[in-house]
């Protein structure tokens, strides 16, 4: 039995249950128009954060190592940026690489994913004694929504859905995910046909005055989570075309694929068209300890297929000089193969693709040895990254603050510093 191998536990889910509720109402107005759309590109910074869970291998995806001891079976493929190579398993996402910035020289601490999820979506920073946020409610509270009032922060994964206030850490439950299970839109997001809307506005009107009552007595975090739940649930039911599926082009489904990735992607396209400042889609089960190279095939062209064709979708509407991308995973996976013919957990050097906003379009940063075993250049924590990406959405880092009541905390981590290399 392997040491390094995870407990069943560690990627079970629990289900969240609501702060609040949604509000069963509203009107059905259809998404973006080209003049939104347009405002958005000039105005708002948007990002959408692409999550495989489990641990994605760097050498079957952008630091490929073939024909060495640990390389693997699978070749690699030139790219369109010159002299830049990856591995065979993403032909379409290689044709995009000049689109795209890639790190490869990451170096982080945790290979559990109990500890690495967490610490690498917190991004790390001195222990303060306060849980930080996740980098979504991170962006949730300094950007806050957009010019379009939908949830800053919105979460497309499988299995459940409802509102993640964990995400939020110190900066409290309204700065929360709100989580949509299978891409699907909240339950009762939709008023029923039975109740008119003099009769749900009269509903509402009678929740405000009880709310108002609630609050008076109770910790002003939560009853405002609770009040802004709903506020943004009515705002979601004016946009709940996102989530007609009968609007959605035939060419787009086929592009973004008609499993389960690919259409989560395609929702993740259309929440950002309509506004939504953050937007996170999940993968899960990337965690290969037996049978890596079969694990990666199978999975890899899903992710391919629908990253290519967002990308492509964000080019040609204009929205990647505004939208940051990050695609990722808690670690890599280690060069050494196992004897179940699996990769184990591998913190100390992978790698990170990245792309949009901010960002040097087709800048390649960092090296690994020959074998992918340690980091050759300057090592980047993931303390560097959130730096990166804060400066490519136009926070400064080592000015900007939060405050946990009235004690003031970096945003960041306070020893480390952009990637400058891959800012444009």
């Amino acid at each position: 039995m392997n040491a390094n191998r995870c407990k069943p536990g560690e990627h079970l889910l629990s289900r969240r249950e609501w702060l609040g509720g949604v509000v069963t109402a509203g009107t059905g107005v259809g998404l973006a128009t080209p003049a939104v759309a347009e405002q958005l590109r000039q105005k708002d910074k948007q990002v959408l954060f692409i999550w495989l869970d489990g641990g994605m291998s760097q050498l079957e995806s952008w630091d490929p190592k073939p024909n060495t001891q640990f390389g693997g079976p699978f070749r690699a493929i030139p790219t369109s940026v010159p002299s830049l190579h990856v591995s065979e398993l993403w032909p379409k996402t290689a044709r995009l690489m000049h689109q795209l910035a890639l790190v490869r020289s990451v170096c982080t601490k945790d290979n559990s994913h109990s500890a690495g999820v967490a610490r690498i979506q917190r991004g790390d920073p001195k222990n303060r004694g306060v849980t930080y946020p996740y980098f979504g409610s991170a962006v949730a509270k300094l950007l806050g929504p957009t010019e379009s009032g939908l949830p800053a922060y919105v979460w497309v994964k499988p299995y459940s859905g409802g509102f993640v206030s964990s995400d939020a850490g110190f900066l409290g439950p309204k700065y929360g995910a709100l989580a949509l299970g299978d891409g699907k839109p909240p339950d009762g997001l939709i008023r029923p046909a039975d109740l008119s809307a003099e009769d749900d506005a009269a509903r509402n009107e009678l929740r405000n005055l009880l709310d108002q009552g609630y609050a008076a007595r109770r910790n002003k975090k939560w009853t405002e989570a609770n009040s802004f739940v709903f506020d943004m649930a009515a705002k979601l039911q004016k946009h709940s075309d996102i989530f007609d599926t009968s609007k959605v082009p035939p060419r787009d489904a086929e592009r973004y694929g008609t499993h389960e990735f690919g259409r989560h992607m395609l929702v993740a396209r259309r929440l950002l068209e309509a506004g939504v400042r953050f937007v996170k889609v999940n993968s899960y089960h990337w965690d290969w300890h037996e049978d890596n190279f079969n694990g990666h095939k199978g999975a890899v062209p899903k992710i391919d297929q629908a990253f290519s064709a967002m990308i492509e979708d964000l080019v040609r509407r204009g929205m990647l000089d505004n939208v940051l991308v990050v695609m990722m995973s808690e670690f890599g996976r280690t060069p050494r193969i196992n004897g179940s013919v699996g990769r184990d957990h591998w913190p100390e050097a992978w790698s990170v693709l990245m792309g949009g906003c901010g960002l040097q379009r087709g800048a390649v940063v960092g090296k690994t040895n020959a074998q992918g075993t340690w980091v050759t250049t300057e090592e980047h924590d993931i303390g560097h990254l959130f730096h990166t990406w804060f400066a490519c959405l136009g926070i400064n880092a080592r000015k900007k603050r939060y405050y946990n009541d009235r004690q003031p905390l970096p945003i960041a981590h306070e020893d480390m510093k952009p990637i400058q290399e891959v800012l444009s």
